[in-house]
């Protein structure tokens, strides 16, 4: 249960400012549709963290726990350092809405967006860190939906009064925390 809580919240506050949250406002400005645009971001996560899930996995059965242990440490302490870096939406993946409608341009532009995105590596850290894929990819795609869909309903407006600098802190703060605890080997005797 724990992977699964830990998961959605540190990929809530990372989503929160990043480039698809921007992009959820984008197509929800755009299209004014917004039950298209959140399956849309559903499957996208669902398919693109899944996949980080795996890959997770593969990890963690392949690399010896001292080195695995190692490379989560150090991989969290540097998602605690991207946190803190805002994003910024690029332009091609905004124009991909123009061609496939707004499932599927959420669909296509949110899974391209989320490619080596900062949610997308912390799936892969938190998969191999817990060895439990199934639990960290539905707690990061909750993660995604809790910080994309208010966007989509509500657009700039609440934008502009998240104070996004505090937001990303504590995220990065969580990874920081996570990637010291790991690097110290807490949690090594309760099997976490």
């Amino acid at each position: 249960m724990e992977s699964l809580l830990v998961s959605t919240g540190v990929v809530a506050l990372a989503e929160i400012g990043d480039k698809t949250q921007l992009l959820a406002f984008l197509l929800a400005a755009r299209f004014k549709k917004p039950l298209p645009i959140i399956f849309g971001i559903l499957f996208a996560t669902l398919l693109n963290h899944g996949l980080a899930g795996a890959l997770g996995a593969w990890i963690t059965a392949t690399l010896s726990a001292e080195t695995l242990r190692w490379v989560l440490g150090l991989s969290f302490i540097g998602m605690a350092i991207w946190t803190l870096i805002p994003d910024a939406i690029e332009e091609e993946e905004a124009q991909a809405a123009k061609r496939f409608g707004v499932f599927g341009a959420t669909l296509i532009t949110f899974f391209l967006a989320e490619m080596g995105d900062k949610t997308q590596v912390a799936t892969v850290a938190l998969a191999a860190h817990y060895a439990a894929p199934v639990l960290v990819v539905i707690g990061t795609t909750l993660g995604m939906l809790l910080a994309d869909v208010p966007a989509v309903f509500v657009g700039d407006r609440l934008a502009a009064r998240i104070p996004m600098r505090l937001v990303h802190g504590i995220a990065a703060g969580v990874f920081a925390a996570l990637g010291i605890a790991t690097l110290f080997g807490v949690g090594a005797s309760l099997g976490i």
